[in-house]
């Protein structure tokens, strides 16, 4: 508890130095191009942290870069940030075809996550993109919004991991058997799916890391790629080997291997290095970039560092 208030008198104190905003904006648009992916990534989690209308401002900046898992990753920031002032910069990352899906599915993911009532139009609008994993990311956010508002939502919507999931758990079915059949259930909807999969990673258990597992076999892209992220959450050594078949797949779509890298960036188990620094030079860029920041996870992981968002 400490060391929390610590952190949160840190925060308030670089909230009230302007420096600290200029600095961070400079980190992460990186404009003279000499600062690498990793040192903008920790100015990004410090700005998340501060999350104010001036972060959010700086984030929304990045949306410029050339590197689509930087701004991927700004669109998710400004969601865990949770304040509607970000929502005309999502909705114009959404709007915006000629943008990468990997970033638009995250701007969608992060107007859900924001869940306000306003993005419904637009969510709904592009339920139909030509692009699949957009569609499906409008569809579950469109979802989470109308049952988080639904009058008749009783249980806890707060996340075991202080983060704001595409679905809450489903916390009326315990039995790790009958959630990997949930999970597993191609004719379901995908928001139940999806809770099937957050419930699963509550318990966190071997058995349910070992049935959430079975879901990187999923014919759907983006529930893959959610599997890989939920196992970087877990950090559950049981993970890392299918982790692992993951990234190595050079037939699997580059969103999927990037979660995968990062996940085992998170773990960072001996095990995860050798493949960290094997894909570092991948062909996909995005697979590269995620090598990169996981190195640097891993290092984090193993050091005794305060905290990760130092930037």
């Amino acid at each position: 508890m400490t060391s929390q208030i610590a952190s949160q008198e840190s925060q308030t104190s670089l909230k009230l130095d302007p420096a600290t905003y200029d600095s961070l904006e400079i980190i992460l648009t990186n404009k003279n191009g000499q600062i690498p992916l990793y040192k903008r990534f920790r100015a990004m989690f410090t700005l998340k942290n501060l999350a104010d209308k001036k972060s959010i401002d700086i984030l929304a900046k990045a949306f410029d870069d050339d590197s689509i898992l930087l701004k991927h990753e700004v669109a998710y920031v400004l969601g865990q940030i949770k304040n509607p002032y970000a929502n005309p910069a999502l909705r114009s990352i959404l709007a915006n075809r000629s943008e990468d899906p990997m970033v638009r599915h995250e701007a969608a993911e992060a107007l859900g996550a924001i869940g306000d009532l306003s993005s419904l139009d637009i969510l709904e609008e592009y339920l139909y993109d030509e692009n699949v994993v957009v569609r499906e990311t409008c569809e579950l956010a469109i979802a989470k919004i109308k049952y988080e508002t639904g009058k008749n939502v009783q249980e806890n919507l707060k996340s075991l991991y202080a983060s704001i999931d595409p679905a809450p758990p489903n916390v009326k079915v315990q039995s790790v058997t009958k959630l990997r059949d949930i999970l597993l259930d191609t004719n379901l909807p995908l928001f139940e799916r999806y809770r099937a999969m957050f419930a699963l990673r509550n318990l966190g258990t071997t058995e349910a890391v070992l049935a959430l597992a079975q879901g990187l076999d999923d014919p759907s892209d983006l529930f893959r790629h959610e599997i890989a992220y939920v196992f970087g959450q877990i950090q559950s050594p049981t993970s890392v080997p299918a982790l692992i078949k993951t990234l190595e797949n050079m037939n699997e779509l580059y969103m999927v291997r990037h979660e995968a890298a990062e996940a085992l960036g998170s773990i960072a188990t001996s095990d995860c290095l050798p493949v960290l620094k094997k894909f570092k030079n991948d062909q996909e860029r995005v697979v590269k970039e995620s090598c990169e920041v996981a190195l640097d996870m891993f290092e984090y992981e193993n050091s005794q560092e305060f905290q990760y968002a130092n930037g």
